[in-house]
């Protein structure tokens, strides 16, 4: 057999490689997850950059004590860095925090008692809302100060046309007016924004429940707790019986429905005629987060009031930017009231915004290229010898429901999740894709989504048996598939199935 061409990365190592900017970070070994999730002081040496809303970045954390000393701040208190002054005030409010702090930066900064559990509730809800300050900032901010000696190399669009280039972009490929996009320093900023918007529109009219609609991202169920005291999730996407029920007692009190098409890490697709009639029916907005769909795959238009997504994903493809966009759909009433959902949205910082702009140009060659490959790598799943189960967005119990929306014959979401009926750590060990979070990557990204998004269900009998009850197996790999030489991500696979043979 061919050797791969593909190699071991490092635990530690930032994906992509050697960038300072990269969203994601390389954990080669299931123990390596293992200690991630559970903060071992090994893994801790290892791991000094990862997902920015997760993990505090090298840049920031620089930042922090940079103006730690600027304003001489106790040793009692936590400098905790945000994107702008009125991020403190959504903060400071949400947890009463009275630390005054007087400063003249660009930026937000909070004071957070040490010891207490309010830092780590301040730092979960920064996380859930997307308020981090870029790293693109800070890098700039510290070199001009003289504690950065380089800025990071890479390519950027020219500051003057770079936040057209991105929203000329988003509005044509999802057929919308540029004004009813609106950018967000991250998906869950963008998501924050609508949740804000329709709670402050509809509780006015008594609309003060919010419907979510199958397994949401963890984060976007966060942001929803923080927001509705009034909250009912259906977690079976695949038989709207029970919704309509729901509703014919309470449609006229639900504020919004918000739902992912399709879902991840499973990629269920909901019906989304019969969605829109009981939307219609009740005059109930629909939120949906099509980042695994992109514009590109699915047309979206004729049914979701609203759409959210995360740039960092497909429209960025290398993992090196943190960004989102809200965008509203004209065919409904609700997109007249731009201002209540775009006013919410953090502002990009221009490094960011020159990066996408530079990425998101190859946005809809990138998403062809890896629905290609999805396509051919899903055949050759059907015929491995130690794959059990395929998810995918046309799978038997998906076709129906995804095609409705499906663009063309290449419209396959660049998702496939797996089960396998050989030892997963083998597996999931020995191949030598990148491993780490986020997806979108042109370069094939697995995670072991489980571990990595619901590691505290694994740890108890009740939470392995809910996850069961949602059919969600613990041993499950999402694969984000890039746009390498096909037969060379085949060949990567198979190499794996000698360790099997007996």
């Amino acid at each position: 057999m061919k050797d791969s061409v593909f190699t071991h990365i490092p635990c530690g190592e930032t994906l992509p490689i050697n960038n300072i900017h990269a969203v994601s970070v390389s954990m080669p070994s299931l123990q390596d997850v293992i200690d991630y999730e559970e903060q071992t002081p090994e893994i801790l040496e290892k791991i000094k950059s990862a997902y920015p809303r997760f993990v505090l970045h090298p840049y920031l954390k620089l930042l922090a004590n940079y103006i730690k000393e600027k304003y001489k701040v106790s040793n009692n208190y936590e400098v905790v860095l945000l994107s702008s002054q009125e991020a403190v005030k959504i903060v400071s409010s949400k947890y009463f925090i009275h630390n005054k702090i007087d400063i003249e930066e660009p930026f937000g900064v909070i004071l957070v008692l040490r010891g207490t559990t309010q830092l780590q509730k301040v730092l979960t809800f920064i996380q859930h809302v997307g308020c981090n300050l870029s790293s693109r900032f800070a890098q700039d901010y510290l070199f001009e100060v003289g504690i950065l000696k380089h800025k990071h190399q890479e390519e950027l669009e020219k500051e003057e046309i770079s936040l057209e280039i991105i929203k000329k972009t988003l509005a044509q490929a999802y057929n919308q007016p540029i004004s009813n996009v609106g950018l967000a320093p991250s998906g869950m900023n963008a998501i924050y924004s609508v949740i804000r918007g329709l709670k402050k529109i509809q509780e006015k009219n008594n609309r003060t429940i919010l419907v979510q609609l199958g397994w949401l991202y963890l984060d976007t169920m966060n942001i929803v707790e923080h927001h509705y005291n009034r909250t009912k999730k259906f977690l079976d996407i695949s038989n709207l019986d029970k919704l309509e029920n729901y509703l014919e007692e309470y449609g006229l009190n639900v504020s919004a429905i918000i739902t992912e098409i399709p879902t991840n890490p499973l990629l269920q697709s909901v019906d989304l005629v019969k969605l829109r009639s009981l939307c219609d029916k009740y005059n109930i907005p629909l939120v949906i987060d099509a980042t695994l769909a992109t514009p590109y795959n699915l047309n979206l238009k004729p049914y979701g009031d609203i759409f959210v997504e995360s740039l960092t994903k497909f429209a960025c493809g290398n993992a090196d930017v943190l960004m989102g966009a809200v965008i509203l759909n004209e065919n409904f009433k609700i997109s007249h009231m731009q201002g209540e959902f775009l006013k919410h949205l953090e502002m990009v910082y221009i490094k960011d915004i020159q990066r996408l702009a530079y990425e998101i140009k190859d946005y809809k060659s990138r998403v062809k290229k890896i629905s290609a490959n999805t396509k051919k790598l899903v055949e050759f799943f059907k015929t491995c010898s130690y794959i059990d189960k395929i998810y995918y967005c046309l799978s038997s119990e998906n076709e129906k429901n995804y095609k409705v929306a499906m663009i063309d014959e290449e419209s396959y979401s660049g998702l496939i999740s797996v089960t396998f009926n050989k030892d997963f750590k083998t597996i999931y060990d020995n191949l030598n894709f990148a491993k780490g979070p986020s997806l979108g990557t042109e370069f094939t990204l697995l995670m072991p989504y489980v571990y990595l998004a619901h590691y505290d269900y694994i740890q108890t009998t009740k939470g392995r048996e809910f996850l069961k009850q949602i059919g969600l197996p613990i041993d499950l790999l999402r694969i984000s598939v890039g746009i390498e030489n096909l037969d060379e991500i085949i060949n990567e696979f198979k190499r794996v199935e000698k360790y099997f043979s007996t």
